[in-house]
């Protein structure tokens, strides 16, 4: 009779665990979420996605460095929009490549009239280039982008990224920060960020494979991020 129980009791427990595997974040906490896409998500179903009330933003990839256009992005952000999603665009910075070029390149995906959300800059390496030197760099484009979007961009990056190289560099900017575990990332200035990039391995109905998947944090919310006309 023990052994019996004992076998019901570990499948009962294996059958929450099987559960529990496709349970998401937003299935059990009242956060505002989203997410953001590139070509390597492939085709979307933005019909199905724009019908999934628990994701109320998404960040698509629109440009990288000087001449690089993701090849899904012109699709991407057509759909997005007429399913209703809150639609932002980022760009993937190179820091060894001319800044004006960079922008130029953005400004040709990243349409005013086509954004819902303020522009978003993923910073994610030097590119061998001294802390020093990459930050004169950083801080120059992200000064462009400003002038060009009249408003400061979103800054994106990880949060030992952040952390060796970024501390003190951009207090006035709002911080989405990458990490991906379920501890809340910690800045080593204790700077306050609004957005948290929890998972690169999200999963939802509309989009085959992983996606990245990210909250505000605490009482942040979108009207910080939104795109002013």
């Amino acid at each position: 009779m023990k052994k019996l129980t004992i076998l019901a009791f570990l499948a009962v427990t294996l059958g929450a665990k099987a559960q529990n595997i496709h349970e998401q974040c937003e299935d059990t906490c009242t956060h505002v979420h989203g997410i953001d896409l590139s070509h390597y998500q492939g085709e979307v179903f933005w019909e199905t996605v724009g019908e999934n009330t628990k994701m109320a933003y998404v960040y698509l990839k629109a440009t990288e460095g000087g001449d690089r256009i993701d090849e899904r992005y012109e699709n991407n952000i057509l759909l997005a929009n007429r399913y209703g999603l809150k639609v932002g665009s980022y760009h993937f910075y190179r820091p060894k490549t001319e800044q004006q070029k960079q922008l130029e390149n953005f400004m040709t995906q990243c349409r005013p009239g086509e954004q819902d959300l303020i522009p978003m800059i993923d910073i994610e390496t030097k590119s061998g280039l001294g802390t020093e030197a990459f930050c004169d760099s950083l801080l120059k484009f992200l000064d462009l982008v400003e002038q060009a979007y009249k408003q400061k961009p979103l800054i994106y990056t990880f949060t030992n990224f952040y952390n060796k190289y970024l501390v003190g560099k951009l207090d006035d900017y709002p911080l989405m920060i990458a990490q991906y575990n379920d501890k809340e990332p910690v800045l080593a200035d204790d700077r306050d960020y609004i957005m948290w990039q929890y998972t690169c391995k999200g999963r939802i109905v509309g989009v085959n494979g992983y996606v990245d998947k990210s909250r505000f944090m605490g009482r942040h919310g979108l009207k910080e991020i939104r795109y002013r006309h």
